[in-house]
């Protein structure tokens, strides 16, 4: 039932700013540098990217739950997760900064003391979701991957 819900949201996006879905204590209407900049250590971690535009695929709402789920086992306590309509953002100009513009891309952005260290994009990643264990295991390779190197 929560991705059916998931994928009609995706379908009916037409808001006019980045929609994005509360994960570890994010406030939409808190910008992404308000967010690294807020008085709590737990604001100060690297974070998950998961993008997604106006024009979802098929196997995207799949692919973002199996990332989410993903992730509340393995990072919830490690890192922050923002699930993103890139298309409607226009405060945080997502789209130049990591050059999306494919249906779901994932990007791992390396924070220190509020300042970016680099970023990874994953990308492809809905057309994993005929195995979502190979997917799921693939996403924790990676992050752990970068983050952890």
């Amino acid at each position: 039932m929560r991705i059916i819900i998931f994928a009609l949201s995706l379908l009916l996006s037409v808001q006019t700013q980045a929609q994005v879905q509360n994960m570890d204590g994010y406030m939409p209407s808190q910008y992404t540098p308000e967010y690294l900049n807020a008085d709590n250590t737990a604001y100060n971690k690297s974070i998950i990217y998961v993008f997604y535009n106006n024009e979802p695929c098929y196997t995207c709402a799949d692919a973002i739950s199996i990332i989410e789920q993903a992730y509340n086992q393995n990072f919830i306590d490690e890192y922050n997760m923002f699930i993103i309509n890139y298309q409607n953002d226009n405060e945080n100009n997502f789209i130049q900064t990591y050059n999306l513009y494919r249906p779901l891309e994932v990007v791992l952005a390396r924070y220190d003391d509020g300042v970016r260290f680099g970023y990874r994009k994953l990308e492809n990643l809905q057309t994993m979701t005929s195995d979502p264990t190979d997917l799921a295991n693939y996403f924790v390779a990676e992050v752990e991957g970068f983050f952890y190197n």
